[in-house]
Parts: C-alpha cells; structure tokens; sequence
C-alpha cells in the first residue's frame, strides 16, 4: 500500500520503519539527518504535505500538537490540497478531541475518511512494534487502517466514533501522568525518611504498587538517566488537554490539574526536554534535596 507519513519524530522514525518492513511504500516529508535512514530504506522523500498526499492512498500523521496537525492537513501546501475521494488520514498524534472531529468533518466534505489513533507506549514500544493503538471513526474506515495499526502495535481497540481514540488516549495520559508523579513521591519520600529507595522500590515491585511506570520510570529516577522516552514537554501537553477538556465538559478533575502545574514548574526549571520521569527533580527541590545530576 502507498503510505504517506508525516511527522519523523522519536515516534515516528520507527513507526514509519515498521511500515516499510510490513511491505508498504512509503512518502515522507521534512526529513532531517535522523530520518535519512528511511530514504536509504527506499522512502521516497517529498516537498510538502501536498505531495506527500497527492503519491499516497493514506496519510498518516504523528506530530507533536493540535495547531501542528491542523498546519500540516490544512496550511499552504497541506496535506488536504493533495488528497482527493476515497482516500484516507489517519492521525496517529495526542491531540484534543474536539479539533479531531472538526478536521473529520472538513476532510468528509472532499469525500476522504478520516480516524484518530493515538499510541501509548513510548519510544521502546515504536521501536518494537508493541504500541497501543486506540482508534476512533467508522467500523469501514477501521478496518481498512488496522493492517498498518498492527505493523506498528500489538494492542489495538477501536474505541467508538472519531474523537473516542483521543479520548481514550486523554483517559491514558491521566494514568501516566499521575502515575508519574506518584513514583516520584513515593521514592522521594523513601529517600527523605532514611530508606534506600531502590529496595522500597524492589518491595513494591512485587505488590499492588507495581506497575510499567515504577519499573521503567522508577529506575530512570533512580539512575538518574532523563534521556526522553517521553518527553516533560509533550506530557504536559497531554495533561493541559486533559485539563481544557473537562473545562469543556464541566468536569472537575483535580489530581490532573495540579500534576499540569507541577510539569510546568518542571518546564520552567529548564527539564521539559527530560524525559517525564524528570519530574521527580522538581519535587526534589520543592523539598529542598540537592539534586544529584
């Protein structure tokens, strides 16, 4: 199949190699030093969105924000002036629900599909091909897109109706985000009151406590090893769209909000390209711990 994609991030990158090693073509724009491997692959590198829309049956975006997707799809030179009936977009970003369906409606207007699928997962899960995949749109148009979700991921769900994928991915970013700040609690508190923090987390490895994120997340707080998996920047992103969508709903969700504010004293330390689990260096300050990076 001819696949467009745009947007050859930390995520993207392997996600887009996934595909080529499924079998599929695959038109790529903006491609930097980083992504020059996938052209050696056999990509075929294009000038604009446009292009990349106009040599693709669908387009697959992955970029970091709402306005980012609606420049690509929609801006000069966007992906929309190169597509035409009966092709599809798939938008693979974490982006706010409501946009998702205005840009649904836009792009059915010129008679082509549109599905949300954001992933969760990480770089680790791009790289191995084991992402979430959370979908939203029409039982047809999901099942024309999940031979490409299952090139990139191991769970995929078709939630509902476009806009459900990125809701559930809000849903996600919930767990994480205040997972996240969790486990940096927990150690920081371990270490403060005298215990060795990388037994506690040992201990609590084996219970009800354990989870993905005390195991990864834990061990990069304690080795003290921020490379982004996942950047403080893009989670706190996903955190203010979780906040801005239950303002929309009147939907108070307080635990949510107050983790958006301690990642953005996070940014405002200077950690918003760390990886999320950096977030524990913040509450290391606010308890006045010389942090040990």
């Amino acid at each position: 199949m001819k696949i467009g994609f745009i947007g050859l991030g930390l995520m993207g990158r392997p996600m887009a190699a996934n595909l080529m090693d499924a079998g599929h073509e695959l038109f790529i724009n903006r491609v930097k030093p980083v992504s020059q491997f996938l052209v050696e692959k056999g990509a075929t590198a294009c000038d604009t969105p446009k292009a990349v829309a106009e040599a693709a049956e669908i387009v697959i975006t992955i970029v970091s924000d709402t306005p980012d997707v609606e420049a690509v799809l929609f801006g000069e030179n966007g992906a929309v002036h190169g597509l035409s009936e009966g092709k599809m977009v798939i938008d693979m970003s974490t982006i706010s629900p409501v946009a998702t369906r205005g840009f649904a409606e836009k792009l059915a207007a010129i008679g082509c599909a549109y599905l949300d699928a954001p992933v969760s997962g990480g770089d680790i899960g791009a790289k191995n091909a084991t992402l979430t995949i959370m979908v939203g749109g029409s039982d047809e148009d999901f099942a024309r897109g999940k031979p490409l979700f299952e090139a990139m991921g191991k769970t995929i769900t078709h939630i509902g109706p476009v806009g459900d994928g990125q809701t559930a991915k809000l849903a996600n970013q919930i767990v994480v985000g205040l997972t996240v700040e969790a486990v940096s609690e927990a150690l920081l508190f371990a270490k403060k009151a005298g215990a060795d923090p990388a037994k506690v987390r040992e201990a609590l490895m084996g219970g009800f406590a354990g989870s993905p994120i005390l195991k990864i997340h834990g061990e990069r707080m304690l080795n003290r090893t921020f490379d982004p998996g996942f950047s403080m920047r893009l989670q706190r992103k996903d955190m203010a769209l979780v906040v801005n969508a239950a303002r929309e709903i009147g939907l108070a969700l307080p635990n949510a909000a107050s983790t958006e504010q301690l990642m953005n004293a996070a940014i405002a330390r200077g950690d918003g390209e760390l990886d999320n689990s950096a977030l524990i260096r913040t509450l290391e300050a606010m308890a006045g711990l010389e942090d040990e990076t």
